[in-house]
């Protein structure tokens, strides 16, 4: 495994992907031993995941519908390339004190380690999947039997242990701000449900606690969802996600008044690889970044969005007309393969077809329709492909970035009026500046 030093003095978390070898959760096994998810599985699952984000940007005021839903028949949910956090959930007291803040919904940072801090113990290590195209962070908590919740590797989180812990009243403001997430109210405790894509849902009480990022960053107060009923197929894994979305619920926005409404991250090559979460502006020179406007719509303030203007292929510009980008592009950790407006897709596919003609071209592997043979080749050699943002912003990607199975890793939308998803597979190797409160995203190559 190949590690990366950690700076000092900000809330750096080590970052990998999941169903790697060098997994961050104890069930390493089956991964080092290559048992992975299948390639049809992954795509099918990637493709819902886009499909959502294109509902929801079309249709801000909707809800989503499970009848509408397309469960997945095998595999588990979450099976693309995913990036996980360790997270401690909690504290443990000798004497548990009365919490004062359970009527509010205020958060705070407390900066201080958490050993030898008035007879405060650690909690439960929590691994949670980072999602930027989400609000509300979970994770599975005691009572949870299986099923309807799912296995995970992790000891379950049990509130009665944590010393920090409180359910939040219907009548609180937190739960009021919930929004299209409110699910009712039960012995006066604030409800949550949350579902996705594949109809796969997770529920319980929207409540606070102690998190623990690293030995020297803790978030009081963190509100998140206690869910004690996932309905779906969740990976083992993990114990539930770390939203880090627009709306208010997000850890982006609850830490926003202390590190700026900044955060950052790189996804590794690999799942050899580590990479890294911050939250707060990168310890790392400006001119090291390139930097492009990030394009917010109120009507959906969970996604972050940019505006691609144009693609390069070994140095030559495609000179798609600007139009075709106009809707944007939305930055999703979870989302596997970049989207782009059919037209462009086409301009790349003809350019990259060109520059590999040396080598065989395979069957298409699901949307992936441009696929090679490399079987008996030593090396590939793959064309540099850079995206150009807005503001001259260009980008290049990492080789990692560019195949994916043997295939060209990107797909084209149903059309170009819908906007592009920058996937997490193009992200790889570069840290990604997301400055919601300055209104702009930053780009460093080679970061992890």
């Amino acid at each position: 495994m190949t590690t990366v030093t950690p700076p000092a003095n900000v809330s750096w978390v080590p970052l990998d992907f999941q169903h790697g070898p060098c997994s961050s959760s104890d069930s390493n096994a089956a991964a080092a031993a290559g048992v992975q998810p299948s390639l049809v599985d992954l795509l099918r699952q990637d493709q819902l995941r886009a499909d959502d984000v294109q509902r929801r940007l079309q249709s801000p005021n909707s809800t989503y519908d499970e009848s509408k839903g397309q469960a997945g028949t095998s595999g588990e949910t979450d099976t693309s390339y995913q990036a996980k956090v360790r997270a401690q959930w909690g504290s443990r007291t000798r004497n548990r004190p009365t919490n004062e803040k359970q009527q509010g919904s205020q958060v705070s940072i407390d900066p201080a380690a958490t050993s030898g801090d008035g007879g405060l113990l650690p909690g439960v290590i929590q691994t949670v999947v980072l999602d930027t195209a989400s609000d509300v962070a979970w994770v599975q908590c005691v009572p949870c039997p299986v099923p309807p919740c799912h296995p995970q590797t992790d000891t379950f989180y049990d509130p009665t242990n944590s010393g920090t812990y409180a359910a939040f009243p219907c009548n609180s403001p937190a739960c009021r701000q919930l929004g299209p997430y409110a699910n009712g109210c039960i012995n006066n405790q604030c409800q949550y449900r949350v579902t996705y894509p594949d109809g796969s849902s997770t529920s319980g009480t929207y409540s606070s606690d102690l998190l623990t990022l690293n030995p020297t960053t803790r978030v009081s107060n963190f509100q998140f969802g206690c869910s004690h009923v996932d309905q779906g197929n969740f990976d083992t894994q993990t114990a539930g996600i770390m939203a880090l979305g627009g709306g208010p619920e997000s850890l982006a926005s609850q830490t926003a008044a202390t590190y700026g409404s900044v955060f950052a991250y790189c996804l590794p090559p690999t799942a050899s690889y580590l990479g890294f979460f911050v939250l707060g502006a990168p310890r790392v020179a400006a001119s090291r970044f390139v930097v492009t406007p990030m394009l917010r719509d109120p009507r959906v303030p969970t996604f972050y969005r940019v505006l691609l203007r144009d693609i390069v292929v070994a140095g030559q510009r495609l000179n798609v007309a600007p139009a075709v980008f106009a809707a944007g592009s939305v930055l999703d950790s979870r989302t596997a393969i970049t989207r782009l407006p059919p037209t462009a897709y086409q301009a790349l596919r003809a350019a990259f077809r060109s520059r590999m003609s040396t080598y065989r071209m395979a069957a298409p592997k699901g949307i992936l329709d441009t696929c090679y043979d490399f079987t008996g080749v030593r090396s590939v050699k793959v064309p540099r492909i850079a995206l150009v943002f807005d503001r001259n912003a260009a980008v290049e990607l990492d080789p990692s970035g560019i195949l994916f199975n043997g295939c060209l890793a990107f797909a084209a939308n149903a059309d170009d009026r819908m906007a592009g998803i920058l996937g997490n597979v193009q992200q790889q190797t570069i840290e990604v500046v997301y400055d919601v409160g300055g209104g702009a995203v930053g780009f460093r190559r080679n970061a992890c």
